[in-house]
């Protein structure tokens, strides 16, 4: 149960973040055609900005578990399983510790947008928590993404990374 629970939610953020890359084709398109008819559309960039940030930590968690995070398989694949065993754990280890910091520093960087009401410079004057909250969430659902490859490591001795194809043909 808690397998699915997790694999729908890295699922969902994977969705998310590709519903915040159509926000960014829809605000470009609506951009054009205000420039095309002389309106303006202030703001508009801005906007795309906070989507392509959303999107980015979104898709964070979907990635690795789909393989599409940038990974030294050669590296990997020259050592044998005792030694690549111990080196995925130490990366594992690595990164679920720096995503956790990453994120408590996320949280605290929202807390003192909401504290000092703090808005973006653009012409919009966006309250900065606002495209901030999925920053956060998508830092967290990759923090809990490695904490869940790191136990799976240690409790099965495999990662849920599924692997790239050119990496098994290496073996």
């Amino acid at each position: 149960m808690i397998r699915k629970l997790l694999d729908g939610l890295y699922t969902a953020a994977g969705v998310l973040a590709a519903l915040c890359l159509i926000i960014i084709l829809v605000l470009i398109v609506v951009q054009m055609l205000a420039r095309w008819t002389g309106e303006v559309f202030p703001g508009a960039p801005d906007y795309a900005g906070y989507a392509m940030a959303a999107a980015s930590f979104l898709a964070f968690a979907n990635a690795l578990n789909k393989g599409s995070h940038i990974r030294v398989s050669i590296v990997l694949n020259a050592l044998g399983e005792r030694a690549r065993y111990w080196l995925e754990v130490w990366c594992f280890a690595i990164g679920t510790a720096v995503a956790w910091y990453m994120s408590y520093f996320i949280y605290r960087m929202l807390g003192f947008a909401i504290k000092f009401n703090d808005v973006s410079q653009g012409q919009d004057a966006t309250p900065l928590w606002i495209p901030q909250t999925p920053m956060l969430i998508g830092a967290v659902i990759l923090a809990i993404a490695l904490t869940d490859n790191l136990i799976s490591l240690f409790l099965t001795g495999k990662h849920r990374i599924i692997r790239d194809v050119t990496d098994t043909q290496a073996e």
